[in-house]
């Protein structure tokens, strides 16, 4: 039988046990872009249980296992995290109502683990952790038929050698594995933890080689500013119905003319209309030079100085994780890392900045404070990762006192151009579609740096490489940056682009920047080429092509 208490040694040794060797596990990663790697996700969220069972004292073993799940599901951080994350919960649905549990007891409370990681990926991919999970219960479950005095130590080191067994097979399950001559990373800390986990049942817990590492939230980045930083006061926005008698008007120039008299300019053409978005301190100006296109719908123009010292009047009164009172039905929480992107996302309505992204995956928590900062009746979050959009997800499930809307961004241009399609005249409903089908318009490309040795979709890369990604996957490998934006470029002018912004990262000088964005536009003449500081870390260069 296993106790609650022993429960709680368990888990603590199961995340000590993967925290010593999380570097191994990061370095199974077949992706060779810098990332919120496996074993750091996978160790940093089980740490939240550790954290929460060390003085829990006595207590039952669903007591245990609950209070874990709880703390994992929140402090879940990745794919591979939230996944971890849902096992345990899983486990402790199995377990609920128990003093202990036996054999049975936890080979049962390990299928729901498995049923609960499967139901939360929309399409599994076999050869990952699922695989590992779900056909050593499936073992697990045979061998205690045949064998039903087994003890519960007994099953947990039968389950063990079968997640192995099947780790072993893994790359025979995807050719990205074998060809990288690695297991699956999120397989292997998966068993790692259940190891840990058995050394403990077996009176042998794993103890920490190094003091844990300070987890810090994810920072919600308000920008805070002076209202003298306010430049343009009034933020104005409009959608320009296109007249067939003003079509020979080129869009570019109603860009340039609302460049001339303001800042953070957005003026996308779209079909038969243009969407507007300018700070300036002539908003009559902005209007009138727009009637020249067309006849104007939606126009909103907010006094920017006024709306940060209301701001400024409540800030005071509210606790650092207090629950925002509505001020409004919509509201938007976005993931981004750099000065310059939230600054953007701030200037197109974003009321959330959580800093994260490729190499810092917030957490569950982490979004979920920021959904509750938000000062809306419905907060739709734009992850802008791929690898974040199930920990937002999750924030969505937790949250009680908000509706909470995920948009499935998957980079941060995609996130950028989604809130171009916000209409607070819209439901909920239609808005949300209306905005993820926003992510279909813009393309992005990225650069970034191999951040190991590997063999990725038949190329053979070394550390320090520059790589093109076209969205989110590696397509171009070059040791000169010259040469990988040209590739990039090359493809995407391929479907023409009118619009073309440079976010330039916080490794990039501004010249260097200048100069790749005059190499761009060399190659795309047809476009309008912009260049915005974007402060991010990890890629030297986002590119969005609209």
């Amino acid at each position: 039988m296993i106790t609650g208490k022993q429960y709680c040694e368990m888990v603590i040794s199961g995340c000590n046990h993967i925290s010593n060797q999380k570097a191994a596990i990061n370095a199974l990663n077949v992706f060779p872009v810098p990332d919120g790697d496996t074993g750091t996700n996978m160790s940093l969220t089980i740490s939240a249980a550790a954290r929460e069972l060390q003085n829990l004292g006595d207590c039952t073993i669903a007591q245990a296992s609950d209070r874990a799940a709880g703390a994992m599901l929140k402090g879940a951080r990745g794919n591979s995290g939230v996944i971890l994350s849902l096992l345990f919960r899983g486990i402790s649905k199995g377990l609920k109502d128990k003093e202990t549990a036996n054999a049975a007891d936890f080979s049962a409370a390990l299928h729901l683990g498995v049923k609960a990681a499967y139901r939360a990926v929309m399409k599994p991919t076999e050869g990952t952790v699922l695989t590992v999970s779900r056909v050593a219960a499936e073992n697990l479950s045979k061998y205690l038929e045949n064998a039903p005095e087994t003890t519960a130590e007994q099953a947990l080191a039968y389950y063990v050698e079968q997640a192995n067994d099947v780790l072993q097979q893994t790359p025979e399950m995807l050719p990205q594995l074998k060809q990288a001559g690695v297991v699956d990373a999120g397989g292997k800390g998966f068993a790692v933890v259940m190891e840990g986990m058995l050394s403990a049942l077996r009176g042998q817990p794993i103890e920490p080689q190094e003091a844990p590492e300070a987890v810090a939230d994810s920072v919600v980045d308000e920008l805070p500013m002076r209202e003298e930083d306010i430049t343009f006061t009034y933020c104005t926005e409009y959608i320009v119905t296109v007249d067939e008698t003003a079509k020979k008007d080129n869009p570019a120039d109603l860009r340039s003319y609302l460049e001339s008299i303001g800042d953070s300019v957005v003026c996308v053409p779209d079909n038969e209309i243009i969407k507007v978005h300018v700070h300036t301190n002539h908003p009559g100006r902005a209007i009138e030079e727009a009637l020249r296109y067309g006849s104007l719908v939606n126009l909103k123009i907010d006094n920017m100085k006024e709306e940060f010292r209301a701001r400024q009047k409540s800030a005071p009164a509210e606790p650092e994780n207090a629950l925002a009172e509505p001020t409004k039905k919509y509201g938007f929480v976005s993931v981004v890392a750099g000065a310059g992107l939230a600054a953007v996302c701030k200037d197109l309505g974003v009321d959330t900045v959580v800093e994260g992204g490729q190499t810092m995956n917030p957490s569950t928590a982490d979004i979920l404070a920021a959904v509750n900062r938000t000062p809306s009746e419905v907060v739709f979050v734009l992850p802008n990762n791929k690898n974040i959009i199930m920990a937002a997800e999750q924030a969505k499930e937790l949250s009680t006192a908000k509706e909470v809307v995920v948009i499935p961004s998957k980079t941060v241009p995609q996130g950028i151009t989604a809130m171009l399609g916000f209409d607070e005249t819209l439901e909920t409903e239609a808005l949300a579609e209306a905005m993820t089908a926003m992510l279909e318009t813009v393309k992005t490309a990225q650069v970034t740096y191999a951040a190991r040795d590997s063999v990725f979709d038949e190329k053979e890369i070394k550390e320090g490489q520059l790589l093109g990604l076209m969205e989110t996957k590696v397509t171009f490998v070059e040791d000169q940056m010259e040469d990988v934006v040209r590739k990039l470029f090359e493809e995407l002018g391929k479907d023409g682009g009118s619009y073309i912004n440079v976010y330039y990262g916080e490794d990039v000088t501004e010249e260097q920047a200048e100069a790749i964005t005059a190499q761009i536009q060399a190659q795309m003449p047809q476009a309008e080429v912009m260049c915005l500081p974007g402060g991010q870390p990890v890629y030297h260069y986002i590119f969005s092509v609209e």
